[in-house]
């Protein structure tokens, strides 16, 4: 039996999501018809936006949805000359300069106003203190899993991806305050207050909101600490094993579902392939860059040599893993792990 221990990489479809996006299939509509079709489907992504607005605390914020996190990245940073750090994702990457430093795996942030910072990492998971007065912040890995609310974080501009959290794929949204002026990227048909022009997807964005509200519900419900004590009896249990391993950031504030850790004289690349073998989804790094062979720049800028980063492993928990996978998982790594070293 298979257990899938990569949520960084992507969530499985909540049923709230799956049941709001089979409604949706249902409405005929163009959401910029005038007409009672047209209305409803426009009714239903005005609901999404309403519902994703409120998960984040952006009450009276403009929510743009756009096919994901990287156009909504590009939205956000084209053209700003945003400074930020080695450590983000490919889609902020691309946009900004990478001068900021790493202090124990805190970004160190000179002028904020001028600085993009993501909330977590993907491959680390961990999260940072974002200062008051941030121009921008990747908040895809850790909306929904840390609190956070756009009412008091004095970010700018945020933007996320529903399938991080239970939503589909190929969905995501800027938010910012009302009025603030954001250059259209996509233009035609001026959809989306004019800031992301093309037919809306109706049946994805209503997936988008549905999940945004269970994601929030779950986590001021507490789910996550159930979650957390699992990754820590992972890494106990992943330690007792193997005294060599190195945990990632484990002295640091963490996402409560990740564990990335070093096994010297083991690729992370190996792993995931006998780890698949076994019957475990994991991960060597984020899911944008784990197909390419390259170390990763995340753990170069938290000052690991390019031989340590290359042995990362990467285990990503959710709100429906369980014990027994948690277990069945620490046993079949430390059998192979015992193989390989009797090899």
């Amino acid at each position: 039996m298979r257990a899938y221990l990569d949520h960084n990489a992507t969530t499985p479809l909540r049923a709230e999501a799956r049941a709001a996006m089979m409604a949706a299939m249902d409405v005929v509509g163009n959401p910029s018809s005038v007409h009672a079709e047209g209305r409803a489907a426009k009714g239903l992504v005005e609901r999404a936006r309403a519902q994703v607005a409120e998960a984040v605390g952006a009450s009276g914020a403009d929510v743009v949805f756009t096919s994901g996190a990287t156009e909504a990245a590009a939205l956000a940073l084209a053209g700003r000359g945003l400074k930020a750090a080695p450590i983000e994702h490919d889609a902020v990457h691309a946009w900004v300069d990478p001068v900021l430093p790493i202090v124990d795996g805190a970004v160190v942030v000179d002028d904020p106003a001028q600085s993009a910072v993501q909330l977590a990492n993907s491959e680390t998971g961990i999260v940072q203190d974002l200062p008051q007065g941030l121009a921008v912040s990747d908040i895809t890995q850790g909306f929904g899993r840390v609190p956070f609310s756009f009412s008091w974080a004095g970010v700018g501009m945020v933007f996320l991806s529903a399938h991080k959290f239970g939503g589909p794929k190929g969905v995501g949204a800027l938010i910012f305050p009302a009025g603030t002026d954001v250059a259209a990227q996509i233009k035609g048909g001026g959809q989306e207050m004019g800031r992301r022009s093309g037919t809306e997807n109706v049946a994805a964005i209503a997936g988008m909101g549905a999940a945004a509200a269970a994601a929030q519900a779950d986590l001021a419900a507490g789910k996550w600490d159930r979650v957390a004590k699992l990754r820590n009896i992972l890494e106990k249990a992943i330690e007792a094993a193997e005294k060599s391993t190195i945990f990632v950031g484990k002295g640091c504030k963490r996402l409560p579902n990740t564990s990335c850790f070093i096994t010297p004289g083991w690729k992370g690349e190996t792993q995931v392939m006998v780890m698949d073998l076994a019957g475990f989804a994991v991960s060597a790094g984020s899911a944008c860059s784990s197909g390419k062979v390259k170390v990763s720049r995340v753990l170069q800028a938290h000052g690991l040599d390019d031989e340590a980063a290359a042995g990362a492993l990467r285990v990503s928990l959710g709100i429906e893993t369980t014990e027994d996978e948690v277990m069945r998982f620490v046993q079949a790594w430390t059998d192979k792990r015992a193989r390989r070293k009797a090899a």
